[in-house]
């Protein structure tokens, strides 16, 4: 039986620099994040993404015929949350949404997995490339599985006095503007 090694886990950051870095690794290692226009009244959908730090961008590929078109327009503020699949990593990042026409990014990040979800492959008139800039995020990671998490937990609520469970650091990163 293999378990998860502390190299594994996500680590417990200090300085905001560190959280940042942290926060583009964890979008390279995962690939769904759900992501919405809060203003639209349209609910959070898991999407594939591309995380692109050097770019201070997220790409998604969508159609044109969904409610997250329609929803982002020709710009909208978006909101996007992240939780690893050990649940040792979260995060709820805010940023601005618009789709962009750029054919050699596209080709960058087109795969078959992609084509899948259009009929006419990369042909597809309904393709559309959206670019999410991230402004701010709220972050948490934690060194602990599951399980010393609940039993921290009950630490707490069990011992008189006991300090409060540490569960993790939580950060809020702020990011700057793109053209």
């Amino acid at each position: 039986m293999s378990g998860s090694t502390s190299a594994d886990m996500a680590r417990q950051t200090e300085t905001t620099q560190d959280a940042t870095g942290q926060l583009w690794k964890q979008l390279d290692r995962s690939r769904i994040v759900m992501l919405w226009a809060p203003e639209s009244g349209q609910h959070p959908q898991p999407m594939t993404h591309f995380a692109d730090k050097d770019a201070n961008a997220i790409w998604f590929i969508t159609s044109s015929d969904t409610d997250l078109a329609t929803a982002v327009g020709s710009g909208v503020q978006g909101q996007m949350t992240l939780a690893t699949t050990k649940q040792d990593y979260h995060a709820s990042i805010r940023g601005h949404m618009e789709f962009v026409q750029d054919d050699a990014k596209l080709d960058a990040l087109w795969s078959p997995f992609a084509a899948a979800w259009f009929e006419d492959g990369r042909d597809d008139p309904n393709i559309r490339l959206l670019r999410f800039s991230p402004q701010e995020a709220a972050v948490w990671a934690s060194e602990a599985n599951a399980i010393l998490v609940g039993l921290r937990l009950m630490r707490a609520n069990l011992i008189e006095d006991a300090p409060p469970p540490d569960v993790g650091v939580h950060h809020i990163l702020h990011f700057e503007k793109t053209a």
